[in-house]
């Protein structure tokens, strides 16, 4: 634990991107069906990448239980 005060430098005004924007610059689009989002390649290159989001994503959700 750290007892600095300093504070991260605030994000910049102007490098503010909406998400209509950001999709837009990667050409990707909503996905409208859910036959769509099953025909979608998987995420994950292995069990072991996926075990480890999953891992990761318990203890953010519950990091503040702590």
């Amino acid at each position: 634990m750290s007892s600095t005060t300093e504070q991260p430098e605030p994000w910049p005004a102007d490098d503010f991107v909406t998400t209509e924007e950001l999709a837009r610059r990667q050409g990707v689009k909503p996905i409208t069906s859910v036959d769509e989002l099953a025909a979608a390649e998987d995420p994950f290159e292995s069990d072991e990448e996926y075990e480890e989001f999953l891992t990761d994503l318990y203890a953010s959700r519950h990091a503040d239980i702590a």
